[in-house]
């Protein structure tokens, strides 16, 4: 996922990638909003070839930015480089895979959300907002809006496990990138609605510090968030 740490400026979830902007967006930012978009939209379908001259061109730009953007997704394991073939889109996530994610963060996410909510400064509220702000924005058919519904919904996720004050469960929540491989399959659903209302709910538990509130609308959204995950494997 993107290494933004503000997701009112279109960041990526770790916050410490090289992609970090400051006044304006860098043809590297270009680059990689690009491709993420295009992946998310599956216009750049599962396991498909990535032209990096092609994307140059359509960018109007050099081959020198693409190449960056592509090593960033590639850390964020949505697209992989193999000896002279170049870069791939990343495979679809499998059922068996998405049944062993959610099993890992049931165990973990909804506890972390608990202690993050009885930690919550005022600077994690005004962040919680912002992701709030972002994940309003999305608008059917738009695809843009789509890859920021899912940055953001990174971020929320990973502002609760930091949030949490448990490193090795941050850490884990980090190493799994799985939030825009969720939202790649969920492409052409109704996800980004449902999900902002079950976001919405968790953040209220977090503004609120009410830990056990927390913790439950967290173990509610990951058990829908499944099974839409099961729903659009069973389809593909």
């Amino acid at each position: 996922m993107s290494q933004r740490e503000n997701p009112t400026i279109s960041s990526s979830p770790a916050g410490n990638g090289p992609h970090q902007s400051g006044p304006g967006p860098t043809l590297v930012d270009r680059a990689y909003d690009y491709l993420l978009t295009m992946l998310m939209s599956v216009e750049i379908a599962p396991g498909e070839r990535i032209a990096i001259d092609t994307i140059a061109r359509q960018l109007g730009i050099s081959q020198t930015p693409v190449r960056e953007a592509l090593s960033q997704l590639e850390a964020e394991r949505l697209v992989f480089k193999t000896t002279n073939v170049g870069y791939r889109a990343s495979p679809q996530m499998t059922r068996e895979e998405v049944r062993d994610l959610y099993t890992l963060r049931q165990l973990i996410e909804p506890y972390a959300a608990a202690r993050a909510a009885e930690l919550m400064t005022d600077e994690s509220i005004a962040l919680l907002q912002a992701i709030d702000r972002d994940m309003s924005d999305v608008v059917d058919g738009d695809a843009r809006a789509y890859s920021r519904f899912a940055e953001a919904d990174a971020a929320l996720h990973r502002l609760i496990a930091t949030g949490s004050g448990n490193r090795l469960i941050a850490d884990t929540i980090e190493r799994l990138h799985a939030h825009l491989h969720i939202f790649r399959a969920l492409y052409r659903t109704n996800a980004p609605n449902e999900a902002a209302a079950e976001h919405r709910r968790i953040i209220d538990a977090l503004v609120a510090h009410d830990a056990a509130a927390a913790e439950q609308a967290v173990r509610a959204h990951l058990e829908r968030s499944q099974q839409r995950m099961d729903a659009a494997l069973a389809i593909a």
